[in-house]
C-alpha cells in the first residue's frame, strides 16, 4: 500500500480553537452572565431577559450599519443623531402633517438614507476622511433635529409607528416585534456579507482597496453604497426608537454612535477593516446590554460600566492588533 505524497499534519488543541477576536466576547459575555446571575436574585427572570433584548434592539440595529463602515475601514459618528433626526421627521410628519403613518415611516428612513449618500459623496468624491465626514455631520443632524423639533418632544404618535413595541411570549418571556426585526436584519446582513459577491467586495475593499481596484471592484461605488444603506439602516432604528419610547424625542442619539463602535469593536471587527463578523457585532451589543443590566440590579454606578466597558474596548482593539502582526 502505497502513502500519500504529503499527508497535512493534525492540528495542536489550540490551533483548532477559534480566533481571539471570536473567543474573547464569548468568554467575556458568559463570565458577565454567570457573575451577575449569581450576585443577584433576578438577572435571571424573564422580565430582566425581556428589558436586556430591548434595550440591545436599537444600538444592535445601528451597529449593523456601523459595522458594514467600519469593514470598509470607515467610521460613522453620526449614526445616534441621524437616527435622532429619522424620528423626528417620522413623528412630526405624522402627528403634525397628518401624513399617513406608513408615509411618514418612509419620509423618516428617506431622511436618514440621505444623510448616508452625503457622507458617502464626502468620502468618495471629495475625498474627504470618514472621522472627519462623520463627525462635521453629527453637528449638523444635531442642529437640524434641534431646529426641526423646536426641541419640543413629539406625543401622540399613530400606532402605526408604535407596532414594533408590541409583544408576543416566548415562554415566560415578553419579546418585542423590534427584537425580531433585529434578528431578521443580523440574519440578511450575515447572507448578504458571506454569500453575495457585493459582501466578498465589501471585504476586498476594507482589507485592500488598492488591490481590489485593480482587480475591477469599483471601490468608491462600493463604499457610497455602504454609507447609503447605512443611513437606510439607521431610518430602520429610528422606528425602533419611536416604538419602544412612544414619542419623538430631540434629545436621543447622543450616545448610540460610541455605543454602537464599542458593540462593533467588542464583537471582533477591525478597526482597521476587511476583518469581522455580522454576529460578533450582535454579541457586542448584548456584552453592553449584559453589563448595564447587571450594574443597575447590583446598584453599582453607571460610571463603573463606562469604565469596564472602555477597558474592553482597549483590551478587544489590542487583541485585534495582535492577531493582524501575528497573521
Amino acid at each position: 500500500m502505497t502513502q500519500p505524497a504529503s499527508i497535512q499534519p493534525k492540528k495542536s488543541f489550540l490551533e483548532r480553537l477559534p480566533s481571539l477576536s471570536i473567543l474573547g466576547p464569548v468568554v467575556a459575555l458568559v463570565f458577565m452572565t454567570a457573575f451577575f446571575g449569581f450576585s443577584t436574585t433576578t438577572f435571571f427572570t424573564s422580565r430582566n431577559l425581556s428589558q436586556i433584548l430591548q434595550q440591545v434592539m436599537i444600538v444592535g440595529v445601528i451597529g449593523i450599519g456601523q459595522t458594514l463602515v467600519i469593514l470598509t475601514a470607515g467610521i460613522d459618528l453620526s449614526c445616534g443623531v441621524v437616527m435622532a433626526f429619522g424620528s423626528i421627521v417620522m413623528t412630526k410628519f405624522a402627528v403634525e402633517y397628518g401624513v399617513p403613518p406608513i408615509l411618514a415611516i418612509f419620509a423618516g428612513i428617506a431622511a436618514t438614507t440621505l444623510f448616508g449618500f452625503i457622507n458617502g459623496i464626502l468620502i468618495t468624491r471629495v475625498k474627504l476622511p470618514p472621522f472627519i465626514v462623520t463627525l462635521g455631520m453629527l453637528n449638523i443632524a444635531t442642529a437640524l433635529t434641534l431646529i426641526y423639533s423646536k426641541s419640543q418632544t413629539i406625543s401622540g404618535v399613530p400606532d402605526a409607528l408604535l407596532f414594533f413595541g408590541n409583544t408576543l411570549k416566548f415562554g415566560e418571556t415578553q419579546i418585542t416585534y423590534g427584537v425580531i426585526l433585529m434578528l431578521a436584519l443580523f440574519t440578511l446582513t450575515w447572507f448578504i456579507l458571506s454569500e453575495t459577491a457585493p459582501g466578498r467586495h465589501l471585504y476586498a475593499v476594507g482589507n485592500q482597496p488598492e488591490a481590489a481596484r485593480l482587480t475591477g471592484i469599483p471601490t468608491d461605488r462600493v463604499i457610497l453604497v455602504v454609507y447609503t444603506v447605512a443611513g437606510l439602516i439607521y431610518g430602520i432604528a429610528a422606528w425602533l426608537l419611536v416604538s419602544r419610547y412612544t414619542v419623538g424625542n430631540p434629545n436621543a442619539g447622543q450616545t448610540e454612535n460610541l455605543e454602537s463602535i464599542t458593540a462593533v469593536v467588542l464583537g471582533g471587527t477591525s478597526l482597521f477593516g476587511g476583518r469581522g463578523m455580522i454576529f460578533g457585532t450582535l454579541l457586542g451589543a448584548i456584552i453592553i446590554g449584559v453589563l448595564a443590566s447587571g450594574f443597575i440590579q447590583m446598584g453599582i454606578p453607571s460610571t463603573y460600566q463606562l469604565l469596564i466597558t472602555g477597558a474592553l474596548v482597549i483590551l478587544a482593539v489590542a487583541t485585534d492588533q495582535f492577531t493582524k502582526r501575528k497573521s
